[in-house]
C-alpha cells in the first residue's frame, strides 16, 4: 500500500507554503479544497457539455478546459506547483511508455465499443463524430486531412493540458494526504470518469435527453481506467507532462479513427 502523507501535508501550517497569500483564508491543499474545486469544475463542465452537444457549440467548453489549466497555475506557488507534478524534464522513457498505453487505452476501447454495439448509435464513438461541428457533408481528401489536423491539434491541447493539470495535478494532491497515493488515483479517475458522461453515456436524440445504462457503464469504466493510465505516466515520467502526453495519445488516435474511420 503506497504510505500516506504526514498530516502537515495534508493541510494545516504546512499548506499555505504551496498556497498564493490570496488563497490562504479559503483554500488548503487538502481533501476539502479538493471537493470544492471538483464540485464547481464538475457541475459547470457537465452542464456546459450537455448544452454543446445540443447547440454544436463548444466555444465555452474550451474556455473551460482553460480554466482548468489556469486554476493550479494562479493557485499555487513553486512548491506547490512543483509536488502537482509540474515538473520541465520528466523521464523521456516514461513520457514515450505513456504515449503507447494512451494510444493503446483508446485502442482498446475503440475495439471493444464496435465488438459490443456495432456502428450504431450506442457506439460512442459514433456519438462523438456527430459532435464535431462545421463538417462539409462531403470531404474531399484534402479537406479530410486539414481538418483532421485542426480538431486533432484541438484535442491533443486543450483537454489534455487542462484536464491533466487539474486532475492528475492539483485534484490528486489535495487527496493523497487523505487517500494516499492509490487511493486518490481511484478518486481522480472516478471524478474524470464521470464527468465524461455528460460527452457520451447522457445523449442527446429527437426525442429528448436519454440515459444509455449499458452504453454508459461501459464508457465510465473505459474512462476509469483510461484516467488511471494517465495517473501511472505522470507518475513514472515524474511529472504532469507524462500524463498530458498519454492523454493527446489517446485524443489523437480518436480524432483519427473518427475521420479515417467513421466519417
Amino acid at each position: 500500500m503506497a504510505a500516506r502523507r504526514s498530516p502537515d501535508d495534508e493541510g494545516g501550517a504546512s499548506s499555505p507554503a504551496f498556497l498564493r497569500p490570496a488563497f490562504k483564508p479559503w483554500l488548503g491543499f487538502d481533501a476539502r479544497s479538493g471537493l470544492i474545486l471538483l464540485g464547481l469544475f464538475s457541475a459547470v463542465r457537465v452542464a456546459l457539455v450537455l448544452q454543446a452537444n445540443v447547440t454544436r457549440s463548444y466555444g465555452p467548453v474550451s474556455i473551460l478546459f482553460v480554466a482548468m489549466a489556469l486554476t493550479p497555475l494562479l493557485l499555487l506557488t513553486r512548491p506547490g506547483r512543483e509536488r502537482m507534478g509540474v515538473a520541465w524534464r520528466p523521464r523521456l522513457s516514461a513520457v514515450l511508455a505513456g504515449l503507447v498505453l494512451g494510444a493503446g487505452c483508446c485502442a482498446a476501447m475503440i475495439l471493444s465499443a464496435n465488438a459490443l454495439f456495432g456502428l450504431g448509435e450506442d457506439n460512442a464513438f459514433l456519438y462523438v463524430a456527430g459532435t464535431y461541428s462545421g463538417l462539409p457533408p462531403v470531404m474531399s481528401d484534402t479537406a479530410r486531412l486539414i481538418l483532421f489536423g485542426v480538431f486533432a491539434l484541438i484535442g491533443m491541447t486543450l483537454s489534455p493540458i487542462g484536464e491533466e493539470l487539474f486532475y492528475r495535478g492539483l485534484v490528486h494532491e489535495c487527496f493523497v494526504g487523505k487517500l494516499g497515493e492509490r487511493g486518490a488515483a481511484c478518486l481522480d479517475a472516478a471524478a474524470f470518469a464521470l464527468v465524461h458522461l455528460a460527452h457520451f453515456g447522457i445523449v442527446w436524440r429527437a426525442a429528448g435527453w436519454v440515459l444509455l445504462p449499458l452504453p454508459a457503464l461501459w464508457w465510465f469504466c473505459g474512462m476509469f481506467v483510461t484516467a488511471l493510465g494517465f495517473g501511472w505516466a505522470r507518475r513514472s515520467s515524474g511529472s504532469v507532462l507524462g500524463a498530458i502526453a498519454a492523454h493527446s495519445a489517446f485524443n489523437l488516435l480518436m480524432t483519427a479513427w473518427i475521420f479515417f474511420g467513421l466519417l
